[in-house]
């Protein structure tokens, strides 16, 4: 017997002011799966986000929760009796109420002496029964942030949303927080979506990443499958930030200033391509090291990042330097190197 999704979108459309900015998005989310939505500014993640919610209406498609349509043709449920708790970027938080009081809001229709027990167990699972007295003006940033979470986790919603619920803390914080309200997800089996715009946020948080481009769902899978298996160039980019070596497909392979890269057959011959290169994916030689594979080039730049140092390297025919990263750090003296590329690494697209 096939389970039931969670959360189904079937053909959602969206239309504000004459522009598409959702088109044919189809979406099944599982019971306990955590999704990671992520794009471009504008991509319409946030509108598809306030879609499921019941903030907006779709002008197109359907959602159902469960089997049970609650958005669509012949059907709207009102976002109160969705079962569907948000976790707002800036929290949103009721400065008046206590930290308790906050977490207890939405438990208004339950006996008393349950929405007591409630709230104190959630305030114990985020680890604030301590501030259950405190204002909101008087905690952290990643205080409020688990706040937050558990208000929104007290009514037991089905599906829990969040919109870009880490972009107000500061990065050290921001990865503590995320991995403890992930661990809590999980410990809860809660299904949840997260819209970022953070890609090692979406690649390290997620069950699946979906990832939208113009209103679009444009690839879905596992954080590795969108890493290291990217179907496009958007796709690439919003990874990785790459080295792109231009190129022309020749007898089956993509000739570079560079060296020779197989494509897989699926290019036509003599269209322009582009090779592309991740900086991790080059390894740095000394210039003493005899190998026929190595390209030579010069050091240009250096950039110290903690436990990873970036080097620009000049290498005869590019026009752009080579962008390098490695946990190694290459001598300060050394400014001739060999580079080697393993081809098995890189990626090839199209230029159009």
């Amino acid at each position: 017997m096939t389970e039931v999704a969670a959360l189904q979108l079937n053909g959602i459309g969206k239309v504000f002011a004459g522009l598409p900015v959702l088109k044919d998005i189809d979406l099944s989310v599982s019971k306990g799966e955590i999704i990671c939505l992520v794009g471009r500014s504008g991509c319409g993640k946030s509108t598809l986000l306030r879609i499921i919610a019941g903030v907006e209406t779709p002008d197109a498609g359907s959602v159902s929760m469960n089997g049970i349509e609650i958005a669509g043709p012949s059907r709207f449920v009102e976002p109160e009796k969705r079962r569907i708790g948000f976790v707002f970027q800036d929290y949103a938080l009721f400065p008046h109420l206590t930290v308790e009081q906050n977490v207890a809001f939405g438990l208004k229709g339950m006996p008393r002496k349950e929405a007591r027990a409630r709230t104190a167990e959630m305030l114990e699972h985020v680890r604030l029964s301590d501030l259950a007295k405190r204002y909101p003006h008087t905690l952290s940033g990643g205080e409020q942030q688990r706040v937050a979470l558990a208000r929104a986790l007290a009514p037991k919603p089905e599906i829990l949303l969040m919109d870009e619920p880490f972009s107000n803390l500061d990065r050290g914080l921001r990865d503590s927080v995320r991995e403890e309200t992930i661990g809590l997800l999980r410990a809860l089996q809660t299904t949840a979506i997260m819209v970022t715009h953070d890609p090692e946020e979406a690649l390290s948080a997620g069950d699946r990443v979906v990832l939208m481009q113009s209103g679009h769902i444009v690839q879905s899978g596992t954080g590795y499958d969108l890493h290291d298996r990217p179907v496009s160039r958007y796709a690439a980019d919003f990874f990785c930030a790459f080295n792109k070596v231009e190129g022309t497909v020749r007898n089956g392979h993509v000739e570079t200033p560079i060296g020779r890269f197989s494509h897989g057959g699926d290019l036509k011959e003599g269209a322009p391509a582009l090779v592309y290169i991740r900086p991790a994916e080059i390894e740095v030689q000394g210039d003493s090291t005899s190998h026929a594979n190595l390209l030579s080039g010069q050091v240009s730049g250096r950039m110290f990042m903690g436990e990873i140092e970036q080097l620009s390297i000049s290498v005869p025919g590019l026009q752009r330097d080579l962008r390098v990263r490695s946990m190694k750090r290459t001598p300060i003296d050394v400014t001739d190197v060999r580079l080697a590329v393993d081809p098995r690494q890189v990626l090839i697209f199209t230029q159009d």
